[in-house]
Parts: C-alpha cells; sequence; structure tokens
C-alpha cells in the first residue's frame, strides 16, 4: 500500500460554490447565483500533519460507496469509534472496513462475497486512521 501525504502550500484555490442544490431527481434550471468559493484542501484536509492518501484496491467496500482506484483521505490523528471506515493492518497486510466494536470486535466489509474479520481477546487490531473522504472519478476514459 502507498501512502502519499499532502503538500503543505501556501496557495488557494478558490473554486465557485454555487448556493443552489442540485436535485438527483426531477431536473431543475441551474442558478447563476454563487454563494461562496470553495477550497477543497480546506475542505477534506482538516489535520494536514496527520492525513494521508491511499488508493483502493479490491472490491469488498463497494457497498459503501468505495472501489477499485478511488482515492481515500485518511486522518490519522481521529480515534475511530464504531460504525467508521478504517485503515487497519490485519496480520500484517492493510485493509479498508467498517470498524465494529459492539457486540464483538470485528472488521467488516461492505459486499457480500467477503466475510467480516473477527478479532479474539489475544489478537490485535491496529487502525492507521479513519477515512474521512472518497475521491472518485465519475467520467472514465473511453476509448476511441
Amino acid at each position: 500500500m502507498q501512502f502519499i501525504t499532502p503538500c503543505q502550500s501556501d496557495i488557494t484555490l478558490p473554486l465557485p460554490l454555487f448556493i443552489e442544490r442540485v436535485p438527483c431527481g426531477f431536473p431543475s434550471p441551474a442558478q447563476d447565483y454563487v454563494e461562496d468559493s470553495l477550497d477543497l484542501n480546506k475542505l477534506v484536509v482538516r489535520h494536514p500533519s496527520a492525513t494521508y492518501f491511499v488508493r483502493v484496491s479490491g472490491d469488498s467496500m463497494v457497498g459503501a460507496g468505495i472501489s477499485h482506484g478511488d482515492l481515500l483521505v485518511v486522518d490519522r490523528s481521529l480515534s475511530a469509534v464504531h460504525g467508521d471506515i478504517v485503515i487497519a493492518a490485519v496480520a500484517g497486510e492493510f485493509t479498508v472496513k467498517e470498524l465494529q466494536t459492539s457486540p464483538r470486535l470485528q472488521l467488516v466489509p461492505h459486499n457480500p462475497h467477503y466475510s467480516p474479520i473477527v478479532f479474539g481477546a489475544e489478537e490485535e487490531l491496529e487502525i492507521f486512521g479513519v477515512v474521512t473522504f472518497t475521491l472518485k472519478a465519475n467520467r472514465h476514459v473511453r476509448a476511441c
């Protein structure tokens, strides 16, 4: 697994943020009113010195909207709690799964083809951060 850390930069790139929400159902005419500007670094990176990015491989989290090739934003400064999506080490291998602490400690995939990873009292679970955002491409490269 390759960890990518955000670069420290004083340069901001404010992008327009429109006040009008876009419905996923019936189309509505777009408004031209810009409410504010938005810096993606400030939106997705809350703790720069504790944040890293990692690219997903595999399909065990597709039910949570995390697909092969997605870029995860991971914050090491957050304490993982029940229900968080985490980066964890299991038997020396990294994995991304949902952390469940009750009724028993386990890492749960979001794909019915995979089984949860259950931990016994003597087994140690090492968490390497909480996934705070998933960045994904919605437009795929098409061959001519």
